[in-house]
């Protein structure tokens, strides 16, 4: 009860305009909820707020004649918790639209609440592809990436290049279930095998005998299906065991650069990864990258970059619909392309972001030239290769 207590009371607004009872129902309001003090603080956290405030400020920072407000908090990935700031958030205090929303159990209680109370919530930091899938709703979307397009590009590539054994490390609840499933139905499809897997709860400090375990299993790869500082500490220390140089292989199934960033090139050279956003793939995502390192010291990952994109992209509908009415504002989300520094997509009727994903490998470090300067580009998996289509997906509104 406590820790709820000083999560709501870390609220902050950014941005705001005076608050009169006038524009508090006229003014857009966006929320940033996600985990800002544990596992996956650096994933996401504050450097996801510092994202959303550029688009709002490169948006102009009006939007139908208001100024745009920005709310954010902590919910220590809990999803009681994330539902009851939500429920604040659109009974009290008028929020609009919520987004980022790290933690796959999070995000599918939130979409849920959204669904009850007509909001739209656009997700970028949750992984688990059910969100456009049997759980889509209405005013739903996924925005950088899911489990199926890690799947696909990290799992078949893998498997295609000779990979065809698997043992998976996977988080034990929502995110790393739907992973370890959409990589297993990946790697089976390309003629590999899955010999096992272990379920590791989330915030684990010891990953010895799970790391045993898939050691033993002789698998030739083992999918790490976590993320965050879970990832980083099962790679560590499948160093200490010697997993990699016993002929081993690791796969991240889901890292960003300020996982690569958090290891150091010395323990990450070598891993091959999928991510939807690099900084230093062309002029626009080095202009965005460039940007927010001014800002914060550091580059982008995905999550950052498709925070960036979820925000703006919510901004450019409510100004084409002329209103922040939330089915007026859903309708245009689907209609207008996306074209950003984050990628060049398109949403379908299930609410998913369908744009290109990137396989990479992390360079090692005497072929790194300046600091988050870490990947190697392997292969550009197409978006329409990447996702679900919209029959794939299972989406009851679509049917």
């Amino acid at each position: 009860m406590k820790s709820a207590l000083l999560a709501a009371a870390a609220v902050s607004v950014l941005l705001a305009a005076p608050a009169t009872a006038q524009n508090a129902n006229q003014g857009v309001k966006i929320g940033i909820l996600n985990d800002q003090s544990g596992v996956y603080a650096d994933y996401g956290g504050k450097w996801s707020v510092e994202a959303a405030k550029m688009a709002i400020e490169d948006f102009g920072g009006e939007v139908l004649g208001h100024k745009i407000e920005l709310v954010t908090a902590d919910h220590q990935n809990k999803p009681d918790l994330a539902t009851s700031i939500a429920r604040r958030w659109y009974d009290v205090e008028n929020v609009d639209m919520i987004t980022e929303l790290t933690t796959s159990s999070v995000a599918l209680a939130i979409h849920e609440l959204s669904k009850e109370k007509k909001k739209i919530d656009i997700v970028v930091g949750a992984a688990t592809s059910r969100l456009t899938g049997d759980a889509c709703q209405p005013y739903g979307f996924h925005w950088a990436y899911d489990t199926r397009a890690l799947a696909v590009g990290t799992g078949g590539a893998l498997t295609k290049a000779g990979g065809d054994t698997w043992f998976f490390l996977t988080a034990d609840y929502a995110f790393g279930y739907a992973l370890e499933k959409d990589t297993s139905e990946i790697v089976t499809a390309n003629g590999g095998k899955v010999v096992g897997s272990v379920r590791v709860p989330l915030n684990s400090s010891d990953f010895s005998s799970f790391l045993l375990q898939a050691q033993s299993s002789k698998a030739k790869i083992v999918g790490l299906a976590n993320a965050g500082l879970d990832t980083s500490n099962s790679i560590k220390q499948a160093a200490e065991f010697g997993i990699v140089t016993g002929g081993q292989k690791l796969a991240g199934l889901l890292m960003t650069l300020a996982e690569v960033n958090g290891l150091g090139l010395q323990a990450a050279q070598g891993l091959v990864l999928t991510e939807g956003y690099y900084w230093d793939l062309n002029d626009k995502t080095r202009d965005l990258g460039e940007r927010f390192f001014k800002r914060t010291g550091r580059m982008p990952s995905m999550i950052h970059a498709g925070t960036y994109s979820a925000t703006l992209s919510y901004l450019k509908a409510v100004k084409a619909a002329g209103t922040k009415d939330p089915d007026a504002v859903a309708k245009k989300l689907k209609e207008l392309p996306v074209d950003d520094a984050f990628a060049q997509g398109k949403v379908l009727e299930n609410g998913r972001m369908v744009h290109d994903m990137y396989l990479f490998e992390v360079k090692k470090p005497s072929e790194s030239k300046r600091p988050f300067d870490y990947y190697k580009l392997l292969a550009t998996v197409p978006g329409d290769k990447a996702f679900f289509t919209v029959k794939e997906s299972g989406c009851p509104l679509t049917k």
